[in-house]
Formats: C-alpha cells, structure tokens, sequence
C-alpha cells in the first residue's frame, strides 16, 4: 500500500438529519486515515455557526480539522471572534480564503484579499495555526491574467501561509505547470491538488461553469455520448479521475484533497484502485 497525506472536504448540513449522515460519511471514510478535514464556510460568514460545530465535533473525535474562513463581508471584530473560538476548541489549521460576498451585499467589509486575512491571523494568533489557502492552476475566474493570479498567490504566501489546496481540475499539466511557476518564484510550500469525484456530468458542468474550472472537450463528448446511463457516468467518471489522481502522485503531488459533497463511495472506490492508505 502507497502512504501519501490524504484530506477530505464537507460542507456544513442545514438539517439534523445531514448531521447524522455526515457522521456516517465520516465513519465510512475512517479506513483512509485521513491526515485532516476541512468544512467549508458559507459566504459572509452565513453558516459560521454550523461550521463551528461540526469543526469541533471532529476535533472532539480526534481528527485535525481546517475550518475555512472567508473574510470578505466581514470585520476584524468578527473574525477575531472567530479565531479565539477555534484557538478555545484546539483547532490547529485553517483555511484561509478571501470568498464571496453574500446576495445582495454591497460593502466588502474590512478584508478586501484573503492575504489580509492571513496577515491578521498571523498578528492574532502567531504560529497557533498552519494556515492552508486556495490554489487556482487555471487561474482564477476573476483574475485578468495568469501573472496577476501568481502574484496574488505569491502575496498569500508571503503573508504567511503554510500550505494551499487547488481548485479542483482534469488537466494534469494544468497542476504541474502551476507548481513549475511557484516554484520559479522562489516558493516551496506544499501545494496538494484538489479533487472532485464525477458522480454527476450535468451536476459537474453547472458548477464548473459557476467557478471556472475547466471540463475538457473530450470528457464533454464522452459524458454526452452516455446521455442518461448514470451507471455508465459513474464508471466513467472514476476511470477519468483514478487516472487523472495517479498521474498527479507520480508525477511528484504531495497528496489529494477530495471535495466529497458529503459523500463517501467514490472517494473510497478511487483510493482503492489506486491502492491508497492514508
């Protein structure tokens, strides 16, 4: 069996009944040894309450645990809260990310880059927490050019981050080219690629179309081919990412970071035929 450093993940569930089956997501996914999981944070801080428990409830269950943390929209005031709240649980890691602004919310806040998140955790908190940010090897939708998301990275970095975790992608070179370019800049963190399993092609098209992660043409014609054959798309779908997951690892990636959307069979399947251990 391959060790590599394996992380998962979630979202926050609204329901009581999301709750228990995260648990059992949870459960499921023990065998994998994770080294940590992380929850996502609802734009503006909307579900800070819910990403607050579920965080430590993991933590309570002896998993490390990087909550994210958006800042736009935000104050120092709320997000100093938010910090002492973690540090009080014994959260150790975060991720740090600039986010969107809620619908219908005008004013950025006092944080208008996650690099000024990260300069004021880092006045907050110290070296408390290893601090994990976002990583665009297609660049950022919003950026104007290639060399402007760089620099945006770059200043991430030097502001204080420990790690990043990328966008999730099909284009293996995509990831390598990016790592190549952080590395001519004089940087050497870690930069874990990230993974979205294919359960879903007409799921996943919508959303990469929202967050600019691009599909390419030739996985577009073959889920296309397939119409509505969801086993056919689920097949598919793991062969496209097992392959994509072991040319990154033999290629040199530190590790795989799975956006699971709260579930579990696809992650479990790909490790298994790549014959992963966490």
């Amino acid at each position: 069996m391959m060790k590599t450093e394996l992380s998962v993940e979630f979202f926050p569930p609204q329901t009581p009944e999301g709750v228990e089956k995260l648990r059992l997501v949870r459960k499921q996914l023990t065998t994998l040894n994770s080294d940590f999981y992380s929850i996502t944070f609802g734009a503006g801080g909307t579900t800070r309450d819910r990403t607050f428990a579920i965080a430590k409830e993991i933590r309570d269950e002896g998993i490390p645990v990087a909550p994210h943390l958006s800042c736009v929209g935000s104050n120092r005031q709320k997000i100093r809260e938010i910090l002492q709240d973690y540090r009080s649980a014994g959260i150790r890691h975060i991720v740090a990310l600039r986010g969107d602004l809620p619908s219908g919310m005008a004013e950025a806040g006092e944080f208008r880059h996650a690099s000024e998140l990260i300069e004021f955790i880092r006045e907050e908190c110290g070296d408390h927490f290893h601090i994990k940010v976002a990583a665009y090897p297609e660049w950022h939708p919003q950026a104007r050019h290639p060399r402007d998301d760089l620099a945006g990275f770059v200043k991430k970095v030097k502001a204080g981050a420990d790690s990043a975790i990328t966008q999730y992608f099909y284009n293996a070179d995509a990831y390598f080219r990016f790592v190549d370019d952080v590395r001519a800049s004089g940087l050497d963190i870690p930069v874990i690629p990230g993974v979205m399993p294919i359960n879903s092609f007409s799921k996943l098209a919508r959303f990469s179309d929202n967050c600019g992660a691009e599909i390419p043409r030739w996985m577009r014609r073959k889920f296309e081919e397939l119409s509505d054959d969801a086993s056919a798309i689920r097949e598919l779908g793991l062969d496209i990412v097992t392959d994509l997951c072991g040319r990154l690892l033999a290629g040199g990636a530190p590790g795989l970071h799975f956006f699971s959307m709260n579930q579990s069979p696809l992650i479990l399947e790909i490790c298994s035929r790549l014959k992963i251990s966490g």
